[in-house]
Parts: C-alpha cells; structure tokens; sequence
C-alpha cells in the first residue's frame, strides 16, 4: 500500500511543530466549554491542529468543502471536541450544524450533552457568549426559518437523515437546506458512512444526485454549498482498507488511537480474570469483587458506585441467568462465600478475605450488604428493542442512579459512555476463531471492554491527576483496583489467548507488562542518612493573587489597534476587469480610554459579562469599585488605543464610535485576564521529611509496547537484558538494588558511576536515589506537579558546618527535551530561590536542581552545571 502523508504530517511539514504546539486556543472555545471538563493534553493538541489548518485553509484562499477527520479513541472525549469546534465555527461565522450518528442510542446521549443546562454531562459553560453577545443553543428540524443568532443544531441518525433527504416531507431536512446557507456537518462513529468506499466505488461529482446509499447522501449535502464543513469523528477506521486509507489519510488532521490513550494512563488497566466455575458461582465471586472495590472506594471517601455487566449469549440466557441471580443473592450464605475463597488462588481474590478480616468485618455483614446492594430493585435488564429505548438513559447514567448491575447480550455497545464499569461477567463459554484468525464475537467482546476501560475519575489530592491512572508504579496501594476494569471469563485459554490478541490489537492491551521488584539495599538502610536524615521537599500552596496591584503591562502598555467601520462599499460590472481597488483612505490617531470619557467606558463594562464586578474581583483581589477600575492607572485609566477609519471619522468621533473601540478594546483586554488560570503556586520553602519515611520498596508495572523505548522494564544489573548493563549491586552508593528506568535513565547512572570517584574527593558520602514515584515537587509559577527520575545526595567533609545538598535531576528523551522545557526551568531556578530551615547547629542544607540529563543533546549544558556546582 502506497504511504500517503495525513493533513497533520503536512501541516508539520508547512508550520513547523514548534508553531502548532505554541498556538493559544482562543477565548471562544476555552471560555464556552464546561470548566467541569477541563481540556486534556491531547484535547488541546487536536484544537491546535484545527485552528492553524482552519487559518491556512482561508488565508486569501477560495472557498472550498472541508473535510477532516478526527481518529480518536473510545472515551476520549471526542464529543467535548464537538462541543469546542462548534463554539470556535459560530465565532468564524457558522450558524447552522447538522450533528449525525448511525447509533439513535448516541443521538439521545449528545442532544444531553448538548441542550440539557442540568445534565452532570453538559459540555458548555452555564453561558455561551463571544464578546459581549450571549448566544443560545437551539435545536430545529431544519434551518429554513432557524434564528441566524443562535447555534442551530439538527440531530439526526444517518438513516434518517437519508430518508428525509431522499423522501422528502413537511417540515424535514431537504437539500435546499444544504444549497442556500453553509452548514457544518459533524459525523460520530464515521466508519458507518463508508459502504461506497469500501467497495472502491469512485464517486463523480456529476454523479452524486443518482447515488441512493448513506455515504452517497452525506457526500451530496457536503458538496452542495462550497462552504460546508465535515468533521468526521471515529475511533475504529480500518486504515489497512485500500480504498478507506487513499480517502483519509489526506483528511486525517488528528490520530490519537487507544493505544496512546492507554499508555498515557486515561483508561482502567484491563485484567482478565479465568475462573473454572457455574457461572452463577462466577457472578457471585465478580459481586464479591466489585463490592469490595466499593469498600476501598469509600474507605479513601470516594463516592463512586462499581457496576458490573453480566453478559449474555442470547437474550432468552440473559433474562433466564437474571432470574438465577435474584435467587441466588437472596439465598446468599457465608459457606457460598467460605467456598470462594477456599478454591481461590487468585489474589486479588485472597486480598478481599484479607482485608474483611483485617477491618473485622463479618461474612454475615458483608452478605447483609450485598443482599442490599444487589437487590431486584438495583437490576437492570437492558435487551429487547422496547427495553432499550425506555432504558438507555438510565444505563448512561449509571454514575448518578443506584443500579450496581446490567444484563445485556449486545444492545450496550456503541454510544455507551459510562465511567464506573468495573466488571465485565461473560456468561457464555464459546469462541468462534478459526485458522489463527480472532472470531467476530471475539473483536466485539474486545470492543465492548475497551468502551467499560474509561477510566472512573477520581483524586485523593490535587496534586493527582482527575482522568488519569495514579498507580502503575505502586502495585501494591489498596486503590489500584480501583483503576481496574476485570473481565470475567470461564477458564478456556484458547479463547483467553485469542481474546488478549483482540485486546492488543485495539490498543488495550500491551503486548508484554514485566512486573518488577525493587529494594532498598540492607547496606543503604544502614547509613545514618537513611535513619535519621532528611529530605527537603516544597508543597503546593492555593494562589490567593493577593500580590495582583493590578492589570498586565502587557494590557497598559501596548497600544490596541482598533478599526470603526467606513460603510466604504465598491462595484463594478459583472465580467468586466475590476480597477485596482486601494479602498478608502483611512488614517489612524492614538487616543487613551480615558480620553473617550468615563460614561463610555462604564457602558462598554456593561455590555461584556466578564466585567460583572464579582467576576472581576475573582482576578484582582485588590480592586474596589468599577470606578476605580475605569479611573486607576493600575487598571484602564493609561490604556491607550489607536484609531483607524475615514479621515472625517477620527477627527471627531460619535458616541458609537467610542462606544465600539472601546468595546473592542475590553474585549481583547478581558481575554488576557482570564489567561491568567494560574490556582496554585509552587512553595519556595522546602521542608523536611523523614528519608526513611519517603522511600521505600516497590512493585513496578511495565507495560512494554512497540515503538516505546526499548530498555524501559528491563534490569540494569541482567546483561541479557540491557545494552547499558552495570552491576548496581557492587555499586554502595546507589540506593536500590537494581534499576528498570529508560535508555536515558541508565545512561545517567553510567555517568555518576564514571564521575564518581571525583565526587568522592570532595564528599564523605554521595548516593543516588531512584524517584520510584516516592515524592513531587510542584513548580513555583503555577504548582504543576513534578516528579525527578533522581535525587543526588552529597554529604560534605567538614566536622562542623557539614554541608548538606540534595540534587535533583532528570533525564530526558529527546522527543520531551521542548515539552517538558518548563521543567527544566523549575529545576535550574531552585538553586536561586530555595528557602530551607537549618534544622541543626552544625548541618548545613542545600536544595539544587540540574539542566535536564540527555546523552546526545545536551551533555555540555549538563557537564557544565554538573562541575559548577558539585565539584
């Protein structure tokens, strides 16, 4: 297959990655989504593609369709993306959007994300506004008579939008709609408009009105007005087809599949659980499991309910196990119970009876509590058609309501969006691979995991990731199988291993994960600094903005350039050569806000929501009144801005003409205030904690997947293992017993091995720990959360005044050296800012931090600040 380059690689190629990744997402899309949700890295990377293609595509260019493609990941947010672009098109002049699904279960979901102020799932701000116009949202069945002010929105499932099209009646969608005004079309689940192309059809232009299929309707509406836009949403396009890769990868403008999504931690950790079990004695272990990741869950005060799926062959299965079930939970005894744990191995499973007996709770309490939890009432069968319908709000919701278990056989499938699946029961014993191929039912059971694999958000501290996995690195924590989705099978390992083949070949799965093991070593656990000595850490304190006196010089300080509408118009004849066009004569004069009076300035304030003075005094804390805001030189009274328009206009300005600069002014003013998001800082006073209290032995997870880096899980004292081999064990002054680090990682400890022996002159002592996730440090312009790969510790020879310094650093890869640049800059800047209390009469203690670590890139920069400091 021909290699065809996606729109992202060219836009790369055009800008420069550096351009894209700086761009600033704009006031209209930040500003109108739900802050509830904040944007995700990859949520910000995608805008960022979008806005600098939509700003190449029409920089002095003609009109022409667009069509992009979006190939994100199950739960990756894809409809918050809708929600974004929708906002971003209404401010380039876009009214109208058709949203269009092939799934109605969708339909009914993204008409509440969409319309429904009071869903816990609404995607916009409580108001949606540009400037100072508030904008509703709006659902219509067409766009004849919609309202040209509002954001109109049509859903629609493709069948029906193709049979209202095609069969035309009162008040329904017809092309004209398409014809007369430019319409953005949104596609979920784009892999169901594809039967043409799949089937190498080539569609002509000249032949698209007699083309009768879904793909062939959606390409005619797109094609009728040059303006339309088509964004296509989808996380399973089938780049391996011919025909579908030569149509998208030219439009692919974003990829993020659900390989990345999971190695960047958004989704549960997926196990598979084989059990040689009835399966009523399969569902009774995964309600014993599900119950007591409840326990953990409330015991760390986390409200969040675990619901389990029991899954059916086929819908007569379904309702009969459901009616086997209520009597078993009924009829529940502790020897049921005594019974499970008797001929369990598992221990995840041995865990559970280990923690009842630990907290001294009963079998019977706990049968009390499952015969509650699991009762008739909190059942829900979701199967027939009729089922369905009536029941699906109430299965996309299974956050809020009190249902803990779902019987279905496939009517959960796509659109399902629940966050708190926990356990998957597979009720059913067949497989239907052959010849080495995974089976149908196979790759959908893969799917359906990957759709429950969302990860349940929830933090302990707000130094934690909400959406992402916490404990990778700590296998041992009670929560980590809170970040586990379990998926209960019967024992069969031909269909486990087929099952795991499908789950890595979605992405859900890594192809190996090493568990790994490492100690703190006896000879370390005996030093002085391991017993009694400290380490220096800062905390992350709320950011009051007490210290805010008033706006930024950048807003004070630049002169704003604003332009007042000349009502200049030009014709000519039609086919005739325009004369060249200079447009009117226009000259500018600089003013100050002030200078337009103290009424127009009060009355701009008033038409922009954001200056409601609440909202205001949450960013300058110090400001009193609106008085002073438009009369101090701290705030507007010095804004200057420049005029242009017509000469007759600037010499002598109207009321309106101030009132419009002005507005423009405050406008762009009030989106450099609400940049400022910082809410939290990093301390410049660094503690003390305990050594022996931070670190500790760990159990490690490493999920080893292609194209990563290829020493990340193996052990540097294995040469079979590792190209960077050293035996750590002889090695006294580094702290554990082995390290599994990267490529980078191990090159550092290389490289304190080499400059050891001068470290040695000048220090008593000198170790190097491993940052095993043991300790953050938060940065001090904004609180981001940072954890260095290494502290190096060095002890000083002096009898008195024994000089203390603690050094972090962090090795880098290449591909993070930019992204991670405001890293480094916290790193370098601790030795300068660092405040520690000198906590004995003859220690001294020093905080420091290094330029990052990299082998290839940045050695000298590293070298330097290396024997500057430390030798």
């Amino acid at each position: 297959m021909a290699e065809i380059k996606t729109l992202s690689q060219v836009l790369i190629e055009e800008l420069g990655k550096r351009t894209i990744e700086g761009t600033k997402l704009p006031e209209s899309i930040t500003g109108n989504l739900n802050p509830q949700f904040p944007t995700r890295s990859y949520q910000e990377r995608a805008f960022k593609f979008f806005l600098n293609y939509w700003q190449e595509a029409f920089d002095g260019k003609p009109r022409q369709n667009h069509q992009l493609l979006f190939h994100m990941a199950t739960g990756s947010g894809k409809t918050l993306m809708m929600a974004g672009l929708i906002a971003y098109l209404y401010e380039k002049g876009y009214r109208n959007f058709l949203f269009f699904v092939n799934n109605s279960n969708i339909i009914e979901k993204t008409r509440d994300n969409f319309l429904n102020a009071t869903s816990k799932k609404y995607l916009f701000s409580d108001t949606i506004s540009f400037g100072d116009t508030r904008v509703a949202i709006k659902e219509v069945d067409n766009f004849q008579g919609a309202n040209g002010d509002d954001i109109n929105i049509v859903f629609s499932t493709i069948q029906g939008l193709h049979m209202a099209l095609n069969t035309p009646r009162e008040n329904s969608l017809t092309y004209d709609d398409f014809e007369d005004q430019k319409i953005v079309l949104i596609s979920d689940e784009a892999h169901h408009i594809n039967s043409d192309t799949k089937k190498g059809k080539e569609v002509d232009q000249e032949e698209l009105f007699e083309i009768v299929s879904w793909e062939g309707t959606v390409e005619r509406i797109f094609r009728a007005n040059p303006s339309n836009v088509l964004l296509e949403f989808t996380a399973t396009v089938d780049f391996s087809d011919e025909n579908l890769n030569a149509k998208y990868q030219p439009k692919l403008i974003f990829d993020y599949p659900l390989k990345e999504f999971r190695k960047d931690g958004y989704s549960k950790e997926v196990k598979v659980l084989q059990a040689d079990l009835s399966p009523i004695d399969r569902a009774l272990q995964a309600i014993l499991l599900n119950q007591y990741r409840r326990k953990i869950f409330e015991k760390n005060r986390q409200h969040i309910k675990p619901v389990i799926l029991f899954k059916s062959k086929t819908i007569k299965d379904s309702q009969s196990f459901l009616e086997e079930f209520k009597e078993a939970v009924k009829k529940l005894k502790a020897e049921s119970l005594e019974a499970i744990k008797s001929r369990s191995s598992e221990p995840v499973v041995l865990k559970i009876f280990d923690y009842l007996a630990a907290n001294k709770i009963s079998l019977e309490n706990l049968i009390a509590e499952l015969k509650e939890d699991f009762s008739e009432e909190k059942l829900i069968s979701v199967n027939s058609k009729e089922e369905s319908e009536v029941k699906q709000m109430a299965v996309n919701s299974l956050e809020t309501n009190e249902y803990r278990a779902v019987f279905a056989v496939d009517k959960l499938n796509e659109g399902w969006d629940v966050l708190n699946l926990f356990d998957i029961v597979r009720l059913y014993d067949t497989r239907d691979g052959k010849g080495g191929k995974i089976g149908k039912t196979t790759m959908s059971e893969a799917q359906l995991i990957g759709r429950g694999a969302r990860y349940c958000p929830f933090q302990l501290t707000g130094d934690q990731p909400l959406f992402g996995r916490k404990y990778d690195s700590d296998l041992e924590n009670e929560l980590r199988i809170c970040e586990e989705l379990f998926y209960h099978s019967a024992y069969n390992p031909k269909y486990i291993q087929e099952l795991n083949t499908a789950l890595q070949e979605i992405g859900l799965k890594p192809k190996e994960t090493r568990e790994r093991k490492v100690h703190l070593k006896k000879s370390f656990k005996d030093t002085s600094l391991y017993k009694a000595g400290h380490i220096f850490l800062n905390e992350r304190d709320k950011y009051s903005r007490e210290d805010i006196e008033g706006l930024d010089s950048s807003s004070i300080n630049q002169t704003h350039k604003v332009s007042l509408r000349t009502g200049y118009t030009k014709s000519f004849v039609a086919f005739d050569a325009p004369d060249r066009d200079k447009g009117a004569d226009k000259l500018s004069v600089d003013y100050s806000l002030r200078d337009f009076g103290a009424a127009i300035v009060r009355k701009a304030i008033q038409r922009i929501e954001f200056y409601e003075f609440s909202n205001l005094k949450m960013y300058l804390p110090k400001l009193n009144s609106v008085q002073e805001f438009i009369a101090s030189n701290k705030y507007l009274g010095l804004v200057k801005v420049e005029v242009s328009g017509l000469p007759e206009q600037i010499k002598s300005l109207s009321p309106d003409e101030k009132l419009d600069a002005t507005i423009q002014v405050l406008a762009v003013i009030s989106e450099v205030i609400a940049s400022d998001k910082i809410e939290y800082k990093g301390s410049k006073k660094f503690s003390p904690r305990m050594v022996r209290d931070v670190f500790s032995d760990k159990t490690l997870n490493f999920m080893v997947d292609d194209g990563g880096d290829k020493e990340f899980g193996r052990s540097m004292n294995d040469p079979a293992e590792t190209a960077y081999h050293l035996d750590l064990s002889t090695r006294a002054w580094f702290a554990f017993d082995d390290c599994f680090g990267t490529s980078e990682e191990k090159l550092l400890i290389q490289y304190i091995d080499k400059r050891y022996a001068e470290l040695a002159k000048v220090y008593s002592e000198a170790y190097l720990i491993r940052n095993e996730k043991h300790f953050k440090l938060y940065a001090f312009e904004d609180g981001r959360p940072l954890e260095p790969d290494f502290i190096l510790y060095l002890i000083g020879k002096e009898k008195t005044d024994t000089m203390h310094y603690q050094v972090f650093i962090e090795p880098k890869g290449g591909h993070l050296l930019k992204a991670d640049e405001w890293k480094e800059k916290f790193l370098v800047s601790i030795r300068d800012t660092f405040q520690v209390e000198q906590l004995f009469s003859n220690k001294k203690y020093a905080v420091w931090g290094l330029p990052f670590y990299n082998s290839t890139e940045r050695m000298p920069e590293f070298e330097a600040a290396f024997d500057d400091h430390l030798l």
